[in-house]
């Protein structure tokens, strides 16, 4: 267990202390997750990855459709030899059942002259055209923000219609919420100097999203 995870637990068990209880069962959990209030959500009448796309598309993002997570490969390296990056790049270990023919890889946090990173977003949300990031062992954080290019594979059956869904997902993860969660919704762009937007000034100037399936 982790430091972080060690002082949560501290907390809970003092919590738990002084209203004289032990940790709830499912049965109790379900019961307080059924409570929760459902918001109003608005009305999509648009497929869900279609509407991905056109939103995602529509900040400068790019994306294309593969049938298979096999074809992810190729697609990778149609992407970096469109962009002419050089044939290296850190790729989340989440796609670590995948081989990049030519490419040399590395799954650790991205470096300071790291030119490419590709990762495997948690889920993506239809109604902004975002993805959503899950940081961890298998998707360093440093994916999202330091290289030029971030290229992210994202499951077609993982677009979901609305952040509500998208934070239903977050917390149900096996191995429990992430350290940090970043929603991505494009390049990294800014209009602080003369009002003239600069894709690229907090993160990557290129996100490109790989959709399987």
């Amino acid at each position: 267990m982790t430091a972080a995870m060690n002082a949560r637990e501290a907390i809970l068990d003092s919590v738990r202390s002084a209203l004289r209880r032990g940790p709830l069962d499912d049965a109790r959990r379900a019961e307080l997750d059924a409570r929760r209030p459902q918001h109003t959500r608005p009305a999509q009448d648009e497929e869900l990855v279609a509407r991905f796309i056109r939103k995602f598309e529509s900040r400068a993002g790019t994306t294309t459709r593969v049938a298979s997570r096999a074809d992810v490969p190729a697609a990778v390296e149609a992407y970096r030899a469109a962009k002419d990056l050089p044939a290296r790049a850190a790729v989340g270990a989440a796609l670590n059942d995948l081989a990049f023919p030519g490419l040399e890889i590395h799954h650790n946090p991205a470096g300071i002259d790291e030119t490419m990173a590709v990762s495997q977003a948690l889920c993506g949300i239809a109604e902004p055209g975002s993805l959503m990031m899950a940081s961890g062992p298998a998707s360093p954080i440093t994916h999202n923000f330091v290289p030029d290019d971030h290229v992210v594979v994202l499951d077609a059956n993982a677009i979901v219609g609305h952040f509500e869904e998208a934070w239903e997902i977050l917390r149900a993860r096996p191995e429990g919420m992430p350290r940090a969660t970043n929603i991505i919704s494009g390049p990294s762009r800014t209009a602080d100097v003369e009002q003239t937007i600069q894709l690229g000034a907090h993160g990557p100037r290129r996100v490109h999203v790989i959709i399987v399936g």
